[in-house]
């Protein structure tokens, strides 16, 4: 029995993994990852697996980084955590100065979490106690966008809208406004992303003036609804969503947990449309892919309406266990720490061209329907006709077969459905670039091979 083989048995009997039915791995093993070293990680059997999609999205700089190993190593010697209410420490206060210095401007007060769920969990209950505060209570909806996604925690489910994700826990979740999105996909022959935004943004401005009194806040993923496909759309929807949202007196959380910190060729995707939101919700890429940990950002008009005598009662009513977590906030630092001392965005512009060069062929195959693309992030829509865009049903699994062959050549590559992404980590090569565009070309055909 292998060394991998000896992990698999054991981890059968004691684990349950995420997003995942069991089952498929009495048939397709799991594979235990020994190590990890740049793009690479390697298993115990020593095969090696090129990390296309960040680990789900988190690592920027590649595995085992040295600058923030480092931060690690030196931090643990002085302060792996400490309770954060009535305390702080340094690596908190260092990072929050950060934070509000490279966010867009206006965002002043930084209230931590654990990871991206718990960080829209924190944004739309501090919209909410905001409006009751000022004694509006009558506000107590939010609006969403089709097919956005924002986490798995019951209010953060609640304000998505994959299916995949949130109609079996429907019964368990508060009632939201959602309004058809801006996605692309689905404009006309010859019609720009522009326009296209433009003219979807007219639903939004309907159900605004037409609900805003009850509505405490509009939720968006800025650019890209990742787990919706990888759904993108033009910055001009995010400008305009802004001057409605100061027109009808409704708050903008920006959820920047997958698009934050570079991937869309922007540091955030909302400086974009030169917006700043009410609420920027960070995780993922905040720690370079090391720890959980995630960020509010908010502003000092927002915090001084909590802001009052003990008696009041008007504190805001969330915490964590691990709030602020010295480790996670050190592993955060070093990773702005390379955004600053390296030309991470203007590398980032670069690869991205060489990204959209490597995939170009794929605009020419028979069952690949678009090939869309937002700074480090291009997504391909494989589909059944590619004339009509019919998908091939979900229940093919066309996408687990892209999964399969991208592991047996060496690359991982996790569709979502029927669409394969590549989002790699920014120290990739333009030679591994290339090799990714030719083991997904591969698995797309040995996938529609039928």
């Amino acid at each position: 029995m292998t060394a991998n083989q000896t992990l698999i048995q054991r981890d059968h009997k004691v684990l349950w993994h995420p997003c995942t039915q069991m089952k498929d791995h009495e048939t397709f093993p799991i594979i235990p990852i020994k190590q990890g070293q740049g793009v690479w990680l390697e298993d115990f059997d020593g095969n090696r697996y090129l990390d296309a999609i960040s680990s789900w999205w988190v690592n920027l700089f590649g595995h085992a980084n040295p600058i923030i190993n480092a931060a690690l190593k030196d931090q643990l010697d002085k302060l792996e955590h400490v309770i954060f209410a009535g305390f702080s420490h340094e690596a908190a206060i260092e990072l929050a100065e950060q934070l509000v210095a490279i966010t867009p401007e206006g965002l002043s007060k930084c209230f931590y979490a654990d990871n991206g769920s718990a960080a829209v969990e924190v944004a739309l209950k501090m919209s909410f106690h905001y409006w009751r505060n000022l004694g509006q209570t009558q506000k107590t909806k939010f609006i969403t966008l089709e097919n956005s996604y924002h986490g798995e925690t019951l209010g953060a489910l609640a304000v998505g809208n994959v299916a995949l994700y949130k109609e079996t826990y429907a019964p368990l979740l508060m009632d939201v406004i959602t309004v058809p999105g801006p996605d692309c996909y689905f404009r006309e022959d010859g019609e720009t992303w522009h326009d296209y935004s433009v003219r979807r943004f007219e639903l939004m401005e309907q159900t605004l003036r037409q609900h805003a009194d009850q509505v405490c806040a509009v939720i968006i993923e800025p650019l890209v609804q990742c787990a919706g496909n990888m759904r993108m759309y033009d910055a001009i929807y995010l400008k305009l969503l802004r001057a409605a949202c100061d027109k009808y007196g409704v708050h903008l959380i920006a959820d920047e947990v997958a698009v934050g910190f570079g991937r869309t060729g922007t540091l955030f995707a909302c400086e974009q449309a030169a917006i700043s939101p009410d609420f920027m919700c960070l995780s993922k890429g905040l720690t370079g892919g090391y720890l959980a940990l995630s960020a509010v950002l908010t502003t000092d008009t927002i915090y001084q309406a909590f802001y009052d005598d003990y008696q009041k009662l008007t504190a805001f009513l969330h915490s964590h266990s691990y709030t602020g977590n010295a480790l996670a906030c050190r592993a955060a630092l070093a990773t702005i720490g390379i955004f600053q001392q390296q030309a991470i965005i203007a590398n980032n512009q670069q690869l991205a061209k060489i990204m959209a060069q490597a995939a170009q062929r794929f605009n020419d195959h028979p069952h690949v329907a678009e090939v869309r693309q937002t700074g480090m992030i291009l997504a391909i829509e494989m589909v059944k006709n590619k004339l009509t865009k019919e998908p091939y049903p979900w229940q093919e699994r066309r996408g687990v077969k892209v999964y399969q062959h991208g592991l047996s050549q060496g690359v991982l590559l996790r569709p979502l459905g029927n669409v394969i992404y590549f989002m790699p980590p920014y120290i990739i090569t333009e030679a591994q670039l290339f090799h990714i565009a030719d083991v997904a070309w591969q698995a797309i055909n040995f996938a529609v091979q039928d």
